[in-house]
């Protein structure tokens, strides 16, 4: 069997038209583009990376870019203060601190700061305690990507056994979250979970977060499954997934390749979510299946 490749490039692509067809409308009403506020404190290199595409990607939905890049000697009162001027700031509808940030700064402090109407990143406690009562927030970017690209590939996720590899805020968990609601039967596994390929020789569909490269083998798989591989770590190959890609795609049906899978879900699910935040702001209506 040689598994189907799951483009997540391609879907983030399509996700990002859509989101740019509804922008002049929103503006229409609103007298407005959506806004996002992106903050970048320090010089890492990745996260600046990581920080000029969002603001490219967000100018060319048609959205409003705010970028804000502090020294790394940054105070937490003055970052806290920055927060503090964005959530008031009604051209902004989204607001992203860009993790990691500096030792000296606590970053739960700075994400509780976060208004959870602008917490487009679904990391603020009332995001992640709206998603687990199933109650309408916001989702963080990266598990709703990994929805959206499963269930493009499966249609229906109900009755489907489902094994979620990683227990972080970030994916793991929210990840859990959103597979129940869409009525799969779902185990949360990790580095940790013992005879862990027994659990994943029974799964239709395994989402794998763990952050090893090449931590999740072939043959632990169940033929025909579905695997979304989140991982991305950098070795001396180039990026490689949490997944052995090689051995798994002579085993499961369909996979996501590393990088040009999850990763380009994750910018454009950001200014799905902005675009929500907008509306929602505003006091615009938005069709539910409109993105």
């Amino acid at each position: 069997m040689t598994a189907e490749i799951i483009d997540g490039k391609a879907f983030a692509a399509g996700l990002r038209a859509r989101i740019a067809t509804l922008v002049p409308a929103f503006e229409a009403a609103a007298g407005r583009v959506p806004g996002l506020a992106v903050v970048l404190v320090g010089e890492d290199p990745a996260s600046a990376v990581y920080v000029r595409s969002k603001g490219k990607q967000t100018r060319e939905a048609g959205m409003a870019s705010f970028e804000h890049r502090l020294p790394a000697d940054t105070t937490q009162a003055e970052l806290l203060a920055l927060v503090d001027q964005l959530n008031a700031d009604a051209s902004v509808d989204g607001i992203l601190v860009q993790l990691p940030l500096p030792k000296h700064i606590d970053e739960q402090a700075v994400l509780l700061r976060i208004s959870p109407e602008k917490d487009v990143d679904g990391f603020h406690p009332v995001n992640a305690g709206r998603l687990a009562t199933g109650l309408e927030g916001f989702v963080p970017c990266t598990p709703l990507g990994c929805l959206m690209l499963l269930q493009d590939k499966l249609g229906s996720l109900s009755g489907l056994d489902a094994v979620v590899i990683g227990r972080s805020n970030i994916v793991g968990k929210p990840m859990a979250a959103l597979l129940t609601k869409a009525s799969a039967t779902v185990t949360v596994a990790h580095s940790r979970t013992r005879n862990l390929p027994h659990y994943l020789k029974h799964a239709d569909i395994v989402v794998a977060a763990v952050g090893i490269p090449h931590f999740v083998k072939g043959e632990w798989l169940k033929p025909g499954a579905t695997v979304i591989d989140v991982g991305i770590n950098r070795t001396e190959n180039g990026l490689v997934g949490d997944v052995d890609f090689e051995s798994a795609a002579s085993v499961v049906g369909a996979i996501t390749p590393v990088p040009g899978g999850v990763g380009p879900m994750t910018i454009a699910c950001l200014l799905r979510n902005t675009l929500v935040a907008a509306h929602r702001n505003a006091g615009v209506a938005l069709e539910a299946d409109a993105i």
